[in-house]
């Protein structure tokens, strides 16, 4: 790879490192209700806003189970509201094109997976859905799933440091707006203003027509792009107002804000864990688990860039050049956007993958096998940083793991961070970590089976299966990106990955509900020296293991079916 590229990544996760720091505390101090410069403008419209939800409602201390109830009940109100905009989309206004409603399956699976930041998309936006659509039912849960999946990591963190038993683990309302308004809006604006100044669209209208240079006229779908994609990844969401993302030039118009757009799916899901060590009072345990992140973000970098940049093996016996010069790119360019290169465009798919957003500038089905092992293996483990709050969850589900595993491998009481760690509490992580093999694998082995599923494939063999699990995998990690050789858009897929997405989302959380609450109960116990501490390098290199090992046993037979058999053929000289 070229110095150029080396030089962009570098610098990208150089920024992503020194934003997080700064993030993660001012987000600590937004949840803790500390006093930040700009509360002088917030305060009022934060006010504003708990009025109109009612004061007795945002000012009740909830245990895990209230905290819970308000959320679920919250995200299935507005999952109802989305639903019904998807469904009667041409009976509402901004709709200039006259796009119809969707049809029922399609607006549930979409219903669903806006609501759990996944964002899962079986249709191409621009020629699907209106103005109003986009806006109502696409941008607007964009804010808020976001805001679900860190309060709720929020509360988690308070079950570690209240001393009332579990009483008060804060308030669902307050964290949930005090984020929105404080966090997403003001950041979003700014971001949309800069894309719009570097040629992003911005607009009410539904199109313009171009005169192209043979003489014809050409519609071009143009909508609110600029304010769409500022908090689709900001806010680890990933749906695009096109079909093709982050790469079409008016939703992501250069390289500059190629950067920006990887920088900000990554600085808040770094950010948490900063915002962590910031309110359980120890710096040291929040670097350890970044440390562990950081490690499994540059090691599945590594695995995508290079061998993207080395092409393909067919081609080059075939006598095509595939080393970079100054007359060409080399490696495997294919399904990339010739703008942002291989390094720009692996770059991007490792980020958005290792940060479960789901964005893409380029197709993730052209890229070569070990890449694609790289995007399964982020999503599968879902804790290279993750998505937003449900991301720091998982690695502290590996973490509770590797402290019980621990703790009985060297005869000392499983503990974290001064809270002892026992049988319900392993029960209930047990449950959180085997929901997402389940919902991955189960549904991927019938749909390699069922008629009605494989008629969707648009490739046979292992491609075909690769692009059938990396479906799931997307959907069960709030993903939402895509193999795109899969069609989608039938009856089953949208069901059955609709069902795939609520369960991987909502009982997981459950669960590690039932964990904090279990925990807030539990008397801190001081440190001793019979004390397994969590906090050093040796018990970072130990978690780090129990994350690859876990992942690898359980997820490894299916990638030898998909894409490490692909490896495989491709080495032998097959195509499929």
């Amino acid at each position: 790879m070229s110095a150029p590229g080396w030089l962009q990544i570098g610098f990208t996760l150089l920024a992503i490192f020194l934003l997080s720091i700064p993030a993660g505390r001012y987000m600590a101090r937004v949840v803790m209700g500390q006093r930040t410069p700009f509360d002088r403008f917030f305060d009022p419209i934060d006010n504003a806003i708990y009025f109109l939800i009612g004061r007795n409602v945002v000012s009740q201390a909830m245990n895990w189970k209230v905290y819970t109830l308000h959320m679920l009940a919250t995200n299935m109100a507005m999952t109802l509201i989305i639903f019904a905009i998807f469904l009667f989309q041409d009976h509402l206004p901004l709709n200039p094109l006259g796009f119809h409603g969707m049809e029922a399956f399609q607006a549930f699976n979409e219903a669903i997976s806006f609501i759990t930041n996944t964002n899962w998309q079986s249709y191409s936006g621009e020629t699907t859905l209106s103005n109003f659509s986009q806006m109502g039912a696409i941008t607007f849960p964009m804010f808020t799933s976001s805001a679900t999946g860190f309060v709720v990591a929020m509360a988690w963190i308070r079950a570690f440091t209240v001393t009332d038993g579990g009483a008060d683990l804060g308030n669902f309302y307050r964290d949930f707006i005090r984020f929105i308004t404080r966090v997403l809006i003001p950041v979003c604006f700014i971001v949309a203003l800069v894309f719009i100044a570097q040629g992003s669209v911005q607009t009410l209208d539904a199109s313009v027509t171009a005169h192209t240079l043979q003489g014809a006229d050409q519609t071009i779908i143009v909508g609110p792009v600029a304010s769409q994609g500022a908090i689709e990844l900001f806010g680890t969401n990933g749906g695009g107002f096109y079909n093709v993302n982050a790469a079409h030039p008016f939703q992501n118009p250069t390289p500059l804000t190629n950067i920006i757009l990887m920088v900000l799916m990554a600085v808040l899901p770094a950010g948490i864990v900063v915002s962590f060590g910031e309110m359980i009072g120890n710096r040291r345990q929040a670097g350890v688990l970044y440390g562990i992140m950081g490690a499994l973000v540059v090691l599945f970098l590594l695995v995508c860039v290079i061998p993207e940049q080395s092409g393909t093996p067919i081609l080059s016996h075939a006598g095509l050049e595939s080393a970079a010069s100054s007359g060409q790119p080399g490696g495997n360019m294919e399904g990339k956007e010739v703008r942002f290169g291989i390094s720009g465009s692996a770059l991007f798919a490792d980020i958005t993958t290792a940060f479960t957003t789901g964005a893409v500038n380029s197709a993730h089905d052209s890229y070569t096998p070990l890449p694609g092992i790289t995007m399964l293996g982020q999503m599968m483990l879902q804790c290279v940083f993750g998505g937003k709050g449900v991301g720091f969850l998982n690695a502290l589900v590996f973490g509770l793991i590797a402290v019980f595993v621990a703790g009985l491998m060297v005869g000392r009481t499983p503990e974290f961070l001064g809270k002892r760690i026992e049988k319900q509490e392993i029960i209930l992580v047990s449950l959180t970590l085997l929901i997402h093999p389940l919902v991955i694998l189960s549904p991927t082995a019938w749909s390699m089976i069922a008629p009605y599923a494989l008629s969707s494939l648009g490739n046979n063999g292992v491609h075909g299966f690769s692009e059938v699990l990396y479906a799931f995998a997307s959907g069960a990690a709030d993903n939402g990106s895509a193999f795109a050789g899969l069609n989608s858009n039938t009856a089953w897929f949208n069901l059955a990955l609709g069902v795939v997405i609520f369960i991987g989302r909502y009982p997981p959380i459950i669960f590690l509900m039932g964990v904090a609450g279990s925990v807030a109960q539990k008397p801190t116990t001081p440190p001793t020296t019979s004390t397994l501490r969590t906090d050093t390098l040796r018990f970072g290199v130990f978690w780090l293991a129990t994350i690859l090992i876990v992942g690898a046993l359980t997820f490894f037979p299916a990638l030898v079916l998909g894409p490490i058999a692909e490896f495989f053929a491709m080495k032998a000289g097959l195509t499929f």
